[in-house]
């Protein structure tokens, strides 16, 4: 395996002492999995960040050897890991995707809508400049994946209908996709969901 593109980080795991298995979702190769020397070290921590976007260089000898990247910094979401709503949806979407795609599989539409999500999120002036932009991934999701369609997409304006939207997908994820995963994914859904609900009328990224 051989690649060069922009990725989005999902998820680290601790490998060893100070390095790590990334799980990186690209446009071309869709989910990648790949060793990083220094993970957890002062320079590459920042990098490491679920929901950045890097660009990645991945590479193995063999399709049967897990590969080693190397990654540069293209956009931080660090500046939102204060924000605990804004925080919560970015660490949901990375956690999703790190969780229901195959490996190796190309979602060149999912890459697109996970990045326009992210942005949204890190740029709209609240919450409902995004929430239903992210019922429309995890709908898009689920029908990537074989499962139709679970909800009627939302108005965007009607901060009820969103809601209801995204109860409805919450269902479809619990049971359709993450029934037989390992750990709580659900419960940082719940969390943001939680969040979500507690929104007023013209309140930002800050969770109350």
């Amino acid at each position: 395996m051989q690649l060069s593109a922009p990725a989005v980080v999902c998820a680290l795991r601790a490998h060893g002492e100070t390095a790590g298995i990334v799980r990186l979702m690209t446009r071309e190769a869709g989910l990648v999995a790949a060793y990083v020397a220094g993970a957890r070290g002062r320079q590459l921590r920042p990098v490491l960040i679920p929901g950045n976007l890097v660009a990645a260089e991945v590479r193995a000898k063999s399709d049967s050897q897990l590969p080693f990247a190397r990654l540069e910094l293209m956009v931080s979401r660090g500046p939102w890991i204060g924000e605990p709503l804004a925080s919560a949806a970015i660490g949901w979407a990375a956690a999703l995707t790190a969780t229901v795609l195959p490996e190796r599989q190309p979602y060149p539409a999912l890459f697109d809508s996970l990045g326009a999500l992210l942005e949204a999120i890190c740029h709209a002036p609240s919450a409902r400049g995004w929430a239903a932009a992210l019922a429309g991934y995890e709908a898009l999701m689920l029908r990537e994946l074989g499962y139709g369609s679970v909800a009627a997409r939302p108005d965007p304006d009607d901060w009820n209908d969103v809601l209801a939207a995204l109860d409805a997908l919450g269902r479809a994820l619990d049971t359709r996709l993450l029934a037989e995963r390992r750990g709580d994914v659900m419960g940082a859904r719940a969390l943001l969901r939680a969040r979500l609900a507690r929104i007023g009328g013209a309140e930002g990224n800050r969770a109350p």
